[in-house]
């Protein structure tokens, strides 16, 4: 590829970006979601793919849209029912981010969990009702992970099939 090749550039940037987002999506340090849309919108609107590319852009859009909703209204649905509090999230966030920090590769999970924990044990006063708590927590962000996985490979699919109907 030379770097004169315009059409190249793009398929190299839209490849680049799609990979990286999948893999933002499940190493959880990076936009996934919004990279794998940006690499499919770069084929889509600057590859010269014409009427095939901006019904790609449509759809990944649309995915988009669709697949960001449900990832936080779906777990967030499963926890009010729950009774885990978005404070109790927030502080499991918090605590997360920090334990990123504190302890290389694992630590943020270790403080996801320690934070929605100890919260919920100042909220409840019992550690079994915490515990429960902290397990609905977890499930939660493990279906909010695999709702936006799903949508990332969705949009890869759309990206795909209009590569290969434009190519």
């Amino acid at each position: 590829m030379e770097l004169t090749d315009s059409g190249g550039l793009v398929s190299f940037i839209s490849v680049a970006a799609v990979v990286v987002g999948l893999i933002g999506v499940v190493v959880p340090v990076l936009p996934g979601l919004f990279l794998v849309w940006a690499g499919v919108l770069v084929w889509a609107l600057f590859g010269g793919h014409g009427p095939t590319g901006w019904t790609v852009a449509a759809a990944a859009t649309v995915v988009l849209a669709l697949g960001f909703a449900a990832k936080y209204l779906v777990p967030g649905r499963n926890l009010k029912r729950a009774g885990v509090s978005n404070l109790t999230l927030l502080l499991g966030g918090l605590c997360g981010i920090v334990g990123f920090f504190v302890i290389p590769v694992v630590g943020l999970v270790i403080g996801f969990v320690l934070g929605v924990f100890l919260a919920e044990l100042a909220r409840r006063r019992n550690a079994a009702q915490a515990w429960q708590s902290t397990k609905h927590a977890l499930k939660a962000a493990g279906l909010s992970m695999l709702i936006e996985l799903a949508t990332a490979l969705i949009m890869t699919t759309i990206w795909l099939a209009g590569w290969f109907l434009a190519g």
